[in-house]
C-alpha cells in the first residue's frame, strides 16, 4: 500500500503476493541487517560460506519486480518478507513445452565456472544432455588451472560474475590474454540495475540470467558459441 511505498525505497504501489519466513534462531544486529544483502558479506567463519547467498536471492527478487523486508532481534530471531506482483492476467492454460530434441545442441567444450553448487551442477548435466563436453570450476582460480591443464581446446567459458576469490571479469581477461578467440557467457543473479559494478552489463555482453530454465540456457549458450 502507499504506506508501505513510502518507507521502502524503489517499490511501486499496487496488488502484490507476500511470502514470510521466520526462525527462531540468534537473530541479528541492526549492523549486519544493514549488509546482508551485500555481495560477500557474511558472518560465518573463514571456508564456511562465500556470502553470496541473500545478495543472489535479493537480485532475483529485484529482477522479478519485487521487493524483500527482513526484521530481527538478538535472541529472538529473524523475519524475511518477500514481495511479488501479483499476475492481472487470467491464465487459462501454460504453453507448451519444447520438446528437449528441438532445443540447440553442440558438441564443443565448456567451462563452466559457478561456486553455487546447485546451479553448476544443473547447469553442467543440461549441457552434458545437449552434447557438450562440461568443464567444473568453482572459482577462478581453479578455472585458470583447469585451463592451463586442458589438453583440447575450450570454446566457451561460461561463468558467473559475481565470485569469491577472483570475479567472472577479472577471469575473463586472463582468458583473453591467453585464449582471445573464446567465447564467453556470463550468469548474473542480479538484474540490470543492480547497484553493483560487477555486476553492471554492456548490451552487447551475452548474459545468461538466474533463475534459468533448460530452454533458456540451451539457448543463450548455442548463441554464444554462434557470435
Amino acid at each position: 500500500d502507499e504506506d508501505y511505498v513510502r518507507h521502502h525505497i524503489g517499490v511501486e504501489p499496487g496488488w502484490y503476493v507476500m511470502l514470510s519466513v521466520t526462525d527462531t534462531g540468534s537473530g541479528m544486529s541492526a549492523e549486519v541487517r544493514e549488509h546482508i544483502f551485500e555481495p560477500f558479506f557474511t558472518t560465518k567463519e573463514k571456508g564456511k560460506g562465500t556470502g553470496l547467498g541473500l545478495s543472489t536471492v535479493y537480485g532475483i527478487i529485484k529482477q522479478s519486480g519485487g521487493s524483500i523486508w527482513v526484521y530481527s532481534e538478538i535472541g529472538r530471531g529473524t523475519t524475511f518478507k518477500i514481495y511479488l506482483p501479483r499476475v492481472e492476467e487470467e491464465v487459462d492454460s501454460f504453453p507448451p513445452r519444447e520438446d528437449r530434441e528441438s532445443l540447440p545442441r553442440g558438441n564443443e567444450t565448456v567451462l563452466l565456472v559457478e561456486d553455487d553448487a546447485s546451479v553448476r551442477n544443473l547447469g553442467a548435466r543440461i549441457l552434458r544432455n545437449q552434447g557438450y563436453t562440461v568443464l567444473e570450476a568453482t572459482h577462478g582460480h581453479e578455472a585458470i588451472r583447469m585451463a592451463r591443464d586442458c589438453a583440447g581446446k575450450i570454446h566457451l567459458l561460461l561463468t558467473d560474475v559475481v565470485m569469491p576469490q577472483m570475479g567472472g571479469r577479472e577471469l575473463v581477461r586472463w582468458f583473453k590474454t591467453i585464449h582471445p578467440d573464446i567465447k564467453v557467457l556470463f550468469i548474473s543473479g542480479y538484474p540490470d540495475n543492480a547497484d553493483n559494478r560487477q555486476a553492471t552489463f554492456k548490451p552487447e555482453e551475452p548474459l545468461l540470467q538466474k533463475p534459468f530454465s533448460l530452454t533458456t540456457l540451451a539457448k543463450k549458450v548455442r548463441e554464444a558459441l554462434d557470435r
